[in-house]
């Protein structure tokens, strides 16, 4: 099951990244640590009581004349509504109600979606409470009032979004249906490749209707088998500028690749890799999915012996921080090496969920640790008593050890690099997760 959606929506200086950023918590540096992924924060992973949700900040808003500042605000509440499950709409008590908030309540009103609507910056209840109570005039609700700087309020209000959270159900018959999303920057060949994989005769169609969030899922028969393709080219939004269309692309592909087990990041072969593509990339990354890097318009570009080799060593070089996604060389307009794409895919999946017996990963972490040993620190030396997996998809491994400080990012690849020698596990990442047990036991 993927994890909703919220989106938080508001005016300028009502407080809405000072609210992103409480609710993002320590997560914010993590992010800052993917090698290779340099992202202003669109979005983050939240956990709220036993609820785990991503939020996104639809966007910063130019505090020009009002009528700009309306339409900008119209143009997030549409993003919000085409991607989020629900919507955080953000106010400033000191500010009042104002025009423009009224006419955004009334939009996303109508929209049908969930909305919890803040009252942002209250620091006294019994200061601001009779001006709180105005927002009852939005007609969305009743306002909680918050402060986002001071923590205060944020309970309440998350109580509140979390009621709203879709019920796992529906998803059931189609569950063990592996789940593939294409993305990757506009224009880039998306649709093509959805409309050549439905186009071909062995190719059987069938709409998924009622995803929650408004990309068509299709369901598509390869060699007698069944997979769902999230399409995240559907909505082209007329954007005014480029910074606007490269975050709405990031949004939406958020949204998708939550939603599935493995993303198909696709790259022009005539542009051949770009920064923003490495940040398409880095979210399939830092949210452990299965990877396939496919470079479309291959059939277009003039080749000799050596260009897929020059190819493959840029998309390694720009996307260092995976090195194990697989690359296929594709073109979604003739139909080449589609079924090799799909061979991948399968090897992908079956990769995603490869489960490995304990005694088998030991054995392979005894004969690591003594062809190099674990790195020690001021005479103390890092013991590694055992290794077990916890989780598929992507394949989750706990190493206990003596002193979790002493355990190195390097030494952990050092076994990373080990286990995928032994197994391969190509195209998806692997998580590794350290504790510490006493000596004694």
């Amino acid at each position: 099951m993927s994890k909703p959606v919220v989106a938080i929506v508001g005016r300028p200086n009502v407080g809405k990244s000072t609210l992103f950023n409480v609710l993002a918590g320590d997560k914010i540096s993590i992010v800052k640590d993917t090698p290779g992924v340099t992202r202003d924060r669109i979005y983050a992973d939240v956990s709220w009581l036993d609820n785990d949700f991503t939020i996104i900040d639809t966007g910063g808003i130019e505090p020009d004349s009002g009528d700009v500042i309306l339409s900008q605000m119209r143009e997030q509440a549409q993003i919000a509504i085409d991607t989020a499950d629900v919507i955080i709409f953000i106010t400033d008590v000191h500010q009042g109600l104002v025009d423009s908030d009224a006419k955004v309540a009334d939009m996303l009103r109508r929209s049908g979606k969930p909305v919890v609507l803040a009252v942002n910056k209250v620091d006294s209840i019994q200061k601001y409470m009779m001006d709180v109570y105005e927002f009852y005039n939005l007609g969305i609700g009743e306002p909680f009032a918050i402060s986002a700087a001071n923590r205060q309020g944020l309970g309440d209000m998350l109580d509140e979004v979390v009621k709203h959270f879709p019920e796992d159900t529906g998803e059931d018959e189609d569950s063990d249906i592996p789940k593939i999303a294409i993305v990757g920057k506009p224009n880039v060949g998306k649709s093509s490749l959805i409309n050549k994989l439905l186009g071909e005769d062995r190719v059987i169609v069938s709409d998924i209707a009622g995803t929650t969030r408004d990309a068509v899922d299709t369901k598509v028969t390869w060699n007698e088998k069944d997979y769902i393709f999230i399409d995240t080219a559907g909505l082209r939004r007329k954007a005014k500028v480029k910074e606007e269309i490269e975050r709405f692309s990031v949004i939406r592909t958020v949204t998708a690749v939550e939603r599935a087990d493995v993303v198909v990041v696709m790259i022009d072969a005539s542009e051949g890799v770009t920064e923003q593509d490495a940040k398409i990339a880095g979210i399939a990354h830092e949210k452990g999915k299965g990877v396939i890097i496919a470079v479309n318009k291959w059939d277009a570009i003039e080749k000799n012996d050596k260009t897929i080799y020059k190819h493959t060593n840029r998309i390694r070089e720009v996307l260092s921080f995976m090195p194990y996604a697989e690359i296929v060389f594709i073109s979604a307009r003739t139909g080449l090496r589609i079924s090799r794409m799909f061979e991948t895919l399968d090897a992908v999946i079956e990769n995603q969920t490869m489960r490995i017996q304990t005694g088998v990963l030991n054995e392979i972490l005894a004969e690591a640790v003594a062809m190099q040993q674990p790195p020690s620190d001021r005479g103390r030396r890092l013991k590694i008593f055992y290794m077990t997996q916890v989780a598929v998809k992507p394949p989750t491994f706990v190493i206990f050890v003596n002193d979790k400080e002493l355990m190195h990012f390097s030494y952990t690849r050092y076994l990373e690099n080990k286990i995928r020698d032994a197994f391969d596990f190509g195209g998806t990442p692997l998580k590794f997760i350290v504790r510490e047990r006493g000596e004694k036991e």
